[in-house]
């Protein structure tokens, strides 16, 4: 196996397309095989290395700690794809902020962060187990709050080298330094993503950071709604025009040489699966919601007409190795994707593209932006003292002050 050394990414794409997996286990209902964890995991790094050879620029994995899902670790399994690609931005879809301690986020994407060169941001959502919450020891009537408080402390651990904080939801900090501080000084690229509640719209744009809008199992005018809410609140906020708001969308499609062809095979994966099946009928389901299930002219043309009603965005990622399709009809669909669709995608968004429109952020070029001299700052911590928690900073360049009560 082939490792590669960290590579620091460089801005390449104007928007992103990639991938993003739920990390499902699903039975195989052509086959009749259901995968075993194991195979799961193995064929998952596989497939984001696909999606790297065929062109495409991001990868996203889920969170969930229940079966039938395998993805309870993320940075643990994004770092081992990262020694393996060389260019693939790495991500999440999504990063529980509900039930993750924010100092652990700070620190693991930070980590992680520094080892894959900055080609990395992460997705912040609530998920959608609701037993999820008791299990780390927090209520689900306190979703929302705790959305917005845990992301109000991880926003100043990454940017502030000695935090006091004291909220209702964890135990104070009194002068904590989250370690390692982000790569270059700048911290990891968020994300907020969300299918229908407003509030995670309102904080991505109080924070001026990207928002993502699920975009799978809802018509068009909501995620219109929703997109158009956080724009309009973007600029509110000061960060710049609604048309400089920097927005994601997820989508779904399945790729055949003909409409007819693409729906037959898919069909048997659509009427069995459980976010799917007993509802309404594939043709239905594919006029109402972004579905794309067609011949490459059919995806392209149901894809470019996103912007139409989510204005110019950033970010498109599709999923595509769920539902129980098996890795080797994974793979094909990826290389259909990559070289006969992805080509005619990117010339023509950016041929649309209205003049003024940010290019999809990347580590480079915000490093660049808060920079100019294009060097990040350098970490180094003061004289070893051994815990280094008591007294003024913790490292050389701080600016920070403080004293501390006697240990």
């Amino acid at each position: 196996m082939q490792v590669n050394a960290p590579s620091r990414e460089t801005p390449e794409a104007i928007v992103q397309f990639g991938i993003m997996s739920v990390s499902d286990i699903t039975r195989d209902p052509v086959s009749g095989t259901t995968p075993s964890e194991a195979e799961r995991i193995a064929s998952i790094v596989r497939i984001a290395r696909k999606a790297e050879e065929v062109g495409l620029d991001v990868f996203a994995i889920g969170e969930h700690h229940n079966p039938p899902f395998f993805s309870s670790a993320p940075t643990t399994l994004l770092a081992h794809i990262g020694a393996l690609t060389e260019r693939l931005v790495l991500t999440t879809s999504t990063t529980l902020i509900t039930t993750n301690d924010p100092v652990r986020i700070a620190e693991e994407y930070a980590m992680l962060q520094h080892l894959v060169g900055g080609r990395m941001d992460l997705m912040l959502g609530r998920g959608n187990t609701a037993p999820v919450y008791p299990w780390f020891g927090q209520d689900i009537r306190q979703g929302l709050p705790l959305a917005l408080e845990n992301y109000n402390l991880l926003h100043r651990l990454w940017r502030e080298d000695v935090v006091d904080f004291e909220g209702h939801f964890r135990t104070p900090l009194q002068g904590f330094t989250a370690t390692p501080r982000p790569l270059d000084g700048v911290a990891p690229f968020v994300w907020h993503g969300s299918i229908r509640t407003p509030e995670i719209a309102e904080q991505a744009a109080y924070y001026g950071n990207g928002f993502f809008a699920n975009h799978i199992f809802w018509p068009p005018e909501h995620t219109k709604r929703m997109v158009d809410f956080y724009r309009q609140r973007f600029e509110h906020y000061g960060h710049g025009t609604a048309g400089e708001a920097i927005v994601g969308l997820g989508g779904q499609l399945f790729l055949g040489r003909t409409s007819q062809e693409a729906r037959e095979r898919f069909r048997p994966y659509f009427n069995a699966a459980p976010v799917y099946g007993n509802g309404p009928t594939l043709e239905s389901f594919s006029t109402q919601t972004p579905l794309s299930v067609g011949s490459p002219a059919e995806v392209i043309d149901k894809t470019l007409g996103f912007r139409e009603y989510a204005g110019d965005y950033q970010r498109q990622l599709f999923l595509m190795d769920h539902a129980g399709l098996p890795e080797s009809l994974v793979m094909e669909q990826l290389e259909m994707l990559g070289s006969e669709v992805l080509p005619t995608l990117r010339a023509e968004t950016q041929a649309r593209r209205a003049p003024g429109t940010p290019d999809a952020p990347t580590h480079a070029a915000r490093v660049a932006t808060q920079f100019p001299d294009g060097v990040g700052r350098q970490v180094r911590p003061l004289a070893n003292r051994g815990d280094n928690v008591t007294g003024g900073s913790p490292y050389e360049d701080s600016e920070f002050v403080a004293t501390y009560p006697t240990l």
